[in-house]
């Protein structure tokens, strides 16, 4: 990953509530005037949307605000950020492509007593390349039994830092 520009870490990351990989077609389909269909890869690297949304305070909202226009540059550029993903939450590329003529929609809604003010922030980033096992990785998972390389693996990290004396390392 080459962006410089980071999530900043005052902010809450997105909530699962409308979070969804919706990843763009990346095969061209040419229909035939007899038999089926043919189909090949058109991209070898293709942009996922994930549509996300925050739940900010007053103050967070004005950090998101900032962010956004300084270091974002009005989302023009891509930045780093942590994100829900088949291999957990870990960074991703992304950039702000928000849905029709905005870049992203803030609704103001009252919190509970004491709590201020809130702001919900809806928006779809664009991810450059989804994190994915690598190809002998997943080769790896696909021919042996995974369940038990984790459990092997919890067991030696259980015997390392837990049960071996200190001194010895």
């Amino acid at each position: 990953m080459a962006t410089t520009v980071s999530w900043p870490d005052k902010l809450p990351l997105p909530t699962f509530e409308n979070y969804g990989i919706e990843p763009q077609d990346g095969v061209l389909r040419t229909e035939m005037e007899a038999g089926p269909a043919r189909q090949r890869r058109r991209y070898t690297q293709t942009p996922t949307r994930i549509p996300v949304r925050w739940r900010f305070t007053q103050w967070e909202f004005g950090i998101f605000e900032a962010w956004y226009k300084w270091k974002g540059k009005e989302g023009a550029t891509w930045f780093s950020m942590d994100l829900l993903g088949g291999l957990g939450i870990v960074a991703h590329e992304a950039r702000f492509v928000g849905s029709g003529n905005s870049p992203y929609k803030a609704n103001p809604q009252r919190g509970g007593p004491g709590q201020g003010s809130r702001w919900i922030v809806t928006t779809t980033l664009e991810i450059r390349e989804r994190p994915v096992l690598t190809e002998p990785a997943l080769n790896i998972v696909l021919a042996e039994d995974v369940t038990g390389l984790f459990a092997a693996i919890t067991s030696l990290h259980a015997t390392v830092h837990t049960t071996m004396p200190g001194s010895a390392w």
